[in-house]
């Protein structure tokens, strides 16, 4: 069974950064590509990034283009989620989810929820002053 746990996220001024991690165990980490998603109050859930199982292939929702990078550490079995130039609308839950990647390594990873099989409990991220 894969588990992921997040972690990082908290309070921020507008304009500043913010790491988050996804730690996967319980199966082969380099089987499984990642997604993070996020979910703001009375909003569904959205996929802001993700990245296929080999990491050659990423895929960014346009409103974080330039701000947000998604990368793997295979050392450390983690997904991180950089996100700089951080805005109020940026508040949300996020949440990292994985699912079998594909045998093509230039198939890019899913973006949408119902595709993925593991979730995460999410980490709470919030930008004010």
């Amino acid at each position: 069974q894969v588990q992921l746990v997040e972690s990082g996220g908290g309070l921020v001024q507008p304009g500043g950064s913010l790491r988050l991690s996804c730690v996967f165990s319980g199966r082969t980490f380099s089987d499984y590509a990642v997604g993070w998603f996020r979910q703001a109050p009375g909003q569904g859930r959205e996929c802001v990034a993700a990245i296929s199982r080999t990491g050659g292939v990423t895929w960014y929702v346009d409103f974080v283009k330039g701000r947000f990078t998604i990368s793997r550490d295979s050392a450390k079995n983690t997904v991180n989620l950089q996100m700089n130039s951080l805005k109020p609308e940026d508040t949300a839950i996020y949440y990292c989810a994985s699912v079998l990647g594909s045998n093509n390594p230039t198939t890019g990873p899913p973006t949408f929820p119902s595709l993925y099989d593991y979730w995460g409990q999410g980490t709470q991220v919030t930008v004010s002053s």
